[in-house]
């Protein structure tokens, strides 16, 4: 029973092991009756585990039997973007809807919707018109009164010389005198005025006077909302045919022409009258608008609802245009892919629904044996969901496809921290990710776009690179490029106090001043080093090359949980075996010399061929291992760290060297001999029913097919399409070279972990030293009033430059790191996401967009 649990974990195939491996999916088939599909649909919507395949491939929209349903879900949608617009007008905005949906309306009540919508829209139109329409005649009557003011001052000017009678202010209007001098007033757009000025001199051969000026202020336009400049003109002419074009020419170029008497008097009285009635109009248009006000809450109040029913409505008859409808229109055919632990809950829904409608026809719900590839499902929570999407990023993994998402959760943040190394920067990010994680059920509800999605998202990632970017930091003993005397310095000083003031420079001998060894991390007395940045190069880079190492050996070896389960044991031999081996032959040593030299080479020595000075570099040695040469040493040192070395590197290369042709002939030799010697066979390629269960109303019939009717399921090599053999050659030729070149490659690719995590604790250490360290330095006054500004200036550049484009370098690096180097040992990422219809996933993003 343990063995049994063991290679369940092992291989994948427990029944809990949703993200190590992808969702068992089971394609099923569904009869449904027409009266009855619409109400399955809607409550299988609300379960969300249930995806569609299309049975009408070949038919256009408009062919489909539910395509005036849609139509009708189209109308309602547009009457409520017209309902959002006139809200987004009045300043009011829709509050999304974040839980508690309502369910989908039933086919009754659709009816009683589209009333309601037709209502609310004619309602909103008629008090928009009516509102423009005032609107209209209140900006027409304000622009009557600038025009009487403003021509005032044209009028003084020419009065006495024009218009006058006699002396005493008796008056005519020009326009009633034979021959005499009259005049247009009127308002036209600023931008016009121009071309309105040379289009009214060349008709009329410049025998008028325009006379104009700007308003003061913009006016805005009642019809479309913008804000318009315009200009105030006088046009004075003579004669009656000059006065027909004249009108003609405002009215092209839109122009409002005004009344506007002569007389002093009349035009004051005239703006008397005005004002009234802007006043009386002003009253008017304030009680529609508190009346448009009410109305335009009570619809706000209901659009988010309205919005979450139609769009449910229309998926459900967007899903029922999927089914195929058999001739006599008696049912509707459909095919699924459903999650085989969720069988029995659809099983549920159906006979509910059946049961809601009363019907004797039952339902009839076939589960199917296919050669169709599955989609891909893994269930995660909001800890795995960031991690899962930088996998899927790169590829939705192919079913039952081992998922690196698992493991992501631990390499991604622990290579994120080698770069990222230091605990103060780390603590930062924690923080971030900490009030994230804490406040996620109130930020949850905030719509801040795009990037803020992207980063609430992953606020566990964050929270995690944070945890281990401050235990990296506590290694490498660096924060804020400061060092802690935790466990206190190993080392002793033998010079007196004399010598160490007086000699800028002292060296240390590890033999006769280390007191042990530092119990964890870097020894604080490296900070004060002048030779700290080679000690810590050495030390990074040789992490790094380990850690890379580790990081490739066990992607190759996750392959083998892929060949196993897929049966494919052939090639965990001709395929794992070699690359392994190559791997383990070359960079393993590799890494095992670092190790060795770490023990073999010690200060205490009482050997000079075991003392530091002895030490060979193991990169020339791996490099004397390829060209098969050897190194002079030095006198009293030995060519080689043990006796063997030399024989045991030569075997281990030619064992290398035999892995490469390994790799490349044995997959295709291999194929060859199982086409050469494998019976010809006849396989079903369409697709058998397994399982037929009757629904009833609350009577569940299942009926198993016998075992003529059923297939055993084939591995994964019989399923394989018959390829020609030069393309399998050439396929493993190259995959050969790929993967020969790339085990290089990737293991110098990983050198990015030493490179960033010694910029970054150089350039902490640039900052403190050239900005707050100058700071503190400071004496008096100057420096009380200083440290408090520069220390200002240190923190902006210390979350700008070393949190963020720091962390954003190091994550992305990381994410190459995984996408590249790790995941191209063993991850296919050939499969296509499991898409199901669920409302509430539909509504989610619908509304985060």
């Amino acid at each position: 029973m343990w063995c049994r649990k063991l290679k369940d974990f092992a291989c994948g195939s427990g029944t809990e092991d949703s993200i190590f491996r992808s969702e068992k999916m089971s394609l099923a088939q569904m009869f449904l009756q027409p009266e009855a599909a619409y109400e399955t649909i809607a409550q299988l919507g609300e379960m969300g585990c249930v995806q569609f395949r299309d049975m009408n491939e070949g038919v256009t929209a408009l062919q489909r039997k539910f395509v005036s349903e849609v139509r009708r879900c189209d109308e309602l949608e547009r009457k409520i973007r017209y309902a959002t617009s006139e809200l987004a007008k009045d300043g009011l905005k829709v509050v999304d809807l974040i839980e508690d949906f309502p369910p989908a309306p039933k086919p009754k009540e659709i009816i009683e919707l589209e009333l309601l919508l037709e209502k609310t829209e004619t309602e909103i139109i008629e008090l928009s018109a009516n509102n423009v329409r005032l609107r209209l005649n209140y900006l027409e009557l304000a622009e009557m009164i600038q025009v009487l003011q403003k021509t005032e001052q044209f009028f003084s000017e020419q009065e006495s010389h024009n218009f006058d009678t006699n002396k005493r202010g008796t008056h005519r209007d020009p326009e009633q005198c034979d021959g005499s001098l009259g005049f247009i007033a009127g308002v036209i757009r600023r931008e016009r005025m121009f071309a309105f000025e040379r289009m009214l001199w060349r008709i009329s051969r410049g025998n008028v006077l325009v006379r104009s000026c700007d308003m003061e202020e913009p006016v805005k336009d009642p019809r479309t909302g913008d804000m318009v400049y315009k200009s105030i003109f006088v046009v004075f002419f003579q004669g009656d045919q000059l006065q027909g074009r004249m009108r003609k020419v405002c009215t092209g170029f839109h122009a409002s022409m005004y009344p506007c008497p002569s007389s002093h008097q009349e035009r004051m009285d005239m703006i008397k009258s005005v004002q009234t009635r802007l006043e009386d109009l002003q009253i008017i248009i304030n009680q529609t608008e508190d009346h448009r006000s009410c109305v335009l809450k009570a619809v706000m109040k209901q659009l988010p609802n309205w919005t979450a029913m139609v769009k449910k409505m229309k998926s459900i008859y967007h899903t029922l245009n999927m089914f195929n409808v058999d001739l006599g229109s008696k049912c509707l055919i459909g095919e699924c892919w459903i999650p085989t632990r969720e069988l029995e809950d659809v099983e549920t829904v159906l006979a509910e629904a059946s049961a809601a409608l009363g019907s004797t026809i039952p339902t009839i719900f076939n589960i199917l044996e296919t050669k169709k590839t599955p989609p891909t499902y893994f269930r995660t929570n909001k800890f795995t969901y960031g991690f899962q999407v930088l996998i899927d990023a790169y590829g939705v993994a192919s079913y039952r496809e081992v998922n690196p998402g698992l493991y992501t959760c631990i390499s991604f943040p622990f290579l994120f921290a080698v770069m990222f190394g230091d605990m103060g920067h780390g603590f930062l990010v924690f923080l971030l990710g900490l009030w994230m994680v804490l406040a996620e059920k109130r930020l949850m509800k905030t719509r801040a776009g795009e990037i803020w999605k992207i980063l609430f998202g992953g606020r566990y990632i964050i929270m995690l690179m944070g945890m281990f970017a401050m235990y990296t930091g506590f290694i490498y003993n660096d924060c804020f490029s400061k060092s802690f005397n935790v466990f206190g310095s190993h080392w002793a000083l033998q010079y007196n106090r004399t010598t160490v003031l007086t000699n800028p420079a002292l060296q240390l001998n590890p033999a006769t001043d280390q007191r042990g060894t530092y119990p964890m991390g870097i020894d604080p007395i490296w900070q004060s080093a002048t030779n700290k940045i080679i000690f810590l190069n050495t030390y990074k880079m040789k992490l790094s090359i380990i850690f890379g190492v580790l990081h490739m050996i066990f992607g190759v070896c996750l392959s083998v949980e892929n060949f196993v389960y897929f049966k494919k044991y052939a090639y965990i031999f001709l395929q794992f075996v070699p690359q392994v081996l190559f791997l383990l032959l070359l960079f393993g040593y590799m890494v095992f010399m670092m190790f060795y030299k770490w023990i073999q080479y010690s200060a205490h020595a009482t050997d000079v061929a075991d003392s530091p000075g002895c030490a060979p570099s193991v990169l020339i040695m791996f490099i004397d291992m390829i060209l098969m040469k050897t190194e002079v040493p030095s006198p009293g040192c030995m060519p080689s760290m043990f006796p063997v070395q030399r024989e045991l590197e030569t075997i281990l290369f030619v064992v290398a060297i035999i892995c490469i042709p390994w790799i490349l002939l044995g997959m295709p030799l291999w194929i060859t001999c199982k086409r050469r010697y494998r019976k010809n066979k006849i396989e079903q390629n369409f697709d058998t029913i397994m399982e037929t269960i009757e629904i009833k109303g609350k009577e569940v019939v299942i009926t198993e097919m016998g075992d003529s009717h059923k297939k055993a399921p084939l591995s994964e090599e019989e399923e394989e399409e018959e390829e020609p053999m030069s393309e399998i050659w050439i396929h493993q030729a190259i995959h050969t070279v790929e993967y020969i070149l790339s085990t290089i490659s990737h293991t110098a690719s990983y050198l990015r972990l030493w490179a960033l995590s010694l910029a970054h604790a150089e350039l902490s250490e640039v900052l403190w030293t050239m900005v707050l360290s100058e700071a503190l330095q400071m004496s008096g006054y100057v420096g009380i009033i200083a440290v408090f500004i520069i220390f200002a200036i240190w923190v902006f550049f210390t979350i700008a430059i070393m949190v963020m484009m720091e962390g954003l370098s190091a994550f992305l690096h990381t994410l190459r790191l995984h996408w590249v180097e790790f995941m191209s040992k063993f991850y296919t990422g050939m499969g296509y996401e499991f898409q199901p219809l669920s409302f509430k996933a539909m509504l989610t993003a619908e509304e985060e967009d």
